[in-house]
């Protein structure tokens, strides 16, 4: 019985997911045919402003964009379920090679971000739990506060006038240097800037939440009594509050990767550096319908698997969560 309920529960989570994808889809696909951009124009450059207009009906026709706007989703949707994403407008190669050349560059950017957030909040939330009002904690909290303020592409551009024009320390654009693509040196080189925006923009937020929920959690009175019992500070931080808030703030880093996926894709366009996110501001300042379709469908399932993993975590530490859905279900069924 209970591998019954356990089955049917993630294959309403399984019907969910597919339902948000397909509503996703046509969501953008809809939306990117009603910008007043010229599709020719990315697909023919400046030779699109030279063509007649019988030229320009016979490249429309040849790129089906004279067919309705349903039409063109539904052609769209079945050569993506067999594989087929159609080519970019701009580059002229098949949109997922392209994506393939680029998305490498994203991972490393946005993944070892991902994981120094994910650990130096962590850190930064035992450090100040540990000096509960003291002077590191104290100074840790104005100096989060104030360049979690900062924007992100405010404060870009003044490190790379600091350390890039003034200095000349740092290379202000590119994941690497002419020629140096195999180089890790050069590559790290590159990212010490755009890391150093994905970190400040991201790190005090969750360190901070870290932080009051170690000073919460040290509260409880499970605490009182293994002070009672002798244990150290050091025991009940470590080895009991740390332990015990560990599953929510998985769930919560499961849940904040849009967010950091999104302060990536502005790093990446203000840096000039080839990802996924400068890849999707030139397909959608281009109109590269093709490659923005798929940008934003990879974009978009990343940000609804992650959000259910969170649900699902979220709904195993509380099982009051999974009770109230089914609540919720039966009172429908009823009505």
């Amino acid at each position: 019985m209970r591998t019954t309920r356990r089955i049917a529960y993630y294959l309403r989570k399984l019907a969910v997911f597919c339902l948000t994808v397909l509503l996703l889809s046509l969501s953008v696909f809809f939306i990117s045919r009603i910008t007043p951009v010229d599709p020719l124009q990315s697909y023919y450059g400046e030779r699109a402003e030279k063509m007649s207009v019988e030229e320009k009906a016979q490249a429309r026709e040849r790129l089906g964009l004279n067919d309705p706007v349903v039409v063109q989703y539904l052609r769209w949707a079945e050569n993506a379920l067999r594989g087929d994403f159609g080519i970019s407008y701009k580059y002229k190669q098949d949109v997922l090679a392209v994506i393939g050349l680029r998305i490498g560059n994203t991972l490393i950017l946005g993944g070892f971000g991902f994981i120094l957030i994910f650990l130096g909040a962590l850190g930064l939330g035992l450090l100040c739990a540990w000096f509960e009002d003291g002077w590191p904690d104290r100074l840790l909290c104005r100096l989060g506060t104030l360049t979690s303020c900062i924007p992100e592409f405010w404060l870009s551009l003044v490190l790379i006038l600091i350390f890039c024009v003034s200095l000349g320390w740092l290379p202000s654009s590119g994941a690497y240097g002419v020629g140096r693509a195999d180089d890790i040196a050069d590559r790290a080189l590159h990212l010490i800037l755009p890391m150093t925006i994905v970190l400040s923009a991201h790190l005090w937020y969750y360190a901070y939440m870290v932080r009051n929920k170690l000073l919460e959690e040290a509260r409880a009175d499970y605490v009182l009594l293994g002070k009672a019992k002798g244990l150290n500070k050091r025991q009940i931080l470590f080895r009991h509050c740390l332990r015990n808030i560990l599953p929510s703030y998985i769930s919560i880093m499961a849940i904040s990767v849009p967010h950091i996926l999104g302060g990536t894709y502005v790093v990446e366009t203000v840096f000039s550096y080839p990802g996924i996110g400068t890849l999707a501001y030139e397909s959608a300042r281009y109109a590269d319908y093709n490659m923005l379709m798929v940008l934003c469908m990879i974009t978009g399932v990343t940000v609804i698997f992650c959000n259910m993993i969170g649900q699902i975590i979220n709904e195993h530490i509380d099982p009051r969560i999974k009770a109230a859905e089914v609540v919720e279900g039966s009172e429908v069924k009823i009505i």
